[in-house]
């Protein structure tokens, strides 16, 4: 299994955790999640892996991209190539854990959702934060956050940019199993290890069905996502949004 600096890989009884080492915010860009595809779809046609967690090394589980790299402006052309490499994980045919022990928040709360499950516990806090930020959701969360908690949940999560705790996650749909923090990658590895139990082939014939049109929904909703941030990124109040995120206050948004 190839590695990198940035992600390990371990095999036990079926069951791969891969594991994202950028500590302590596990800020991604298009060089880990395109390295983070290449593990998946490695790992769906190995023989010894039937299940997969997703883990990460640091205090969050992932705070997206570092946006503050891109207050001075940017084009929709890095969201663009950076979601048809996140589009990859949808498509990939194994079942995947998401073990969400810390912060699970902007383009984050996005790789948590490409998932089938998260485990979570009370301390861990997502949130779809983009509106905060002055720029549009995305990595496909348009299309997997209404999917998960519905329409309505997902739009106050989205215009508000709320945080919601790990039991508030499990109260709406958000997350699946709530464990203590000190439990959540074993819980994780627990239940991957539960799933790899059951028939290979029939696992990932019924994940099929169930996942069926996901990633077709996903490449549209990233088509529009990243049209939509590439003008917002040249805003004033993105750039605002971004300062005020660094300085820890609130952001003064003047719709320009």
């Amino acid at each position: 299994m190839q590695q990198t600096d940035d992600l390990h890989v371990q095999i036990d009884q079926f069951v791969a955790t891969v594991e994202i080492r950028r500590p302590p915010n596990n800020f991604f860009d298009l060089d880990l999640i395109t390295a983070l595809a290449d593990v998946f779809e490695t790992l769906d046609r190995d023989p010894a892996c039937r299940a997969i967690v997703l883990a990460a090394d640091g205090k969050a589980f992932c705070a997206g991209a570092d946006f503050s790299a891109r207050a001075g402006g940017t084009s929709g052309r890095d969201g663009s190539r950076l979601y048809k490499a996140g589009l990859r994980l949808f498509r990939t045919g194994k079942p995947v854990v998401a073990a969400v022990h810390g912060a699970a928040i902007g383009g984050g709360l996005g790789l948590a959702l490409a998932a089938d499950f998260r485990v979570t516990c009370d301390e861990a806090r997502f949130s779809a934060n983009f509106a905060r930020l002055g720029t549009h959701p995305g990595f496909g969360l348009t299309a997997t956050l209404p999917r998960l908690v519905g329409p309505q949940q997902a739009a106050l999560l989205f215009y508000t940019g709320r945080r919601v705790s790990g039991t508030e996650a499990v109260r709406i749909g958000l997350a699946d199993v709530l464990v203590p923090q000190a439990e959540v990658r074993s819980a994780a590895q627990q239940l991957a290890a539960e799933i790899a139990a059951s028939a290979p082939r029939s696992v990932m014939s019924v994940r099929e069905t169930l996942r069926r049109g996901l990633a077709d929904e996903v490449e549209r909703a990233t088509e529009r996502e990243a049209t939509e941030q590439g003008w917002q990124f040249v805003m004033e109040d993105f750039r605002e949004g971004v300062a005020a995120m660094a300085e820890r206050r609130a952001p003064v948004f003047r719709g320009v």
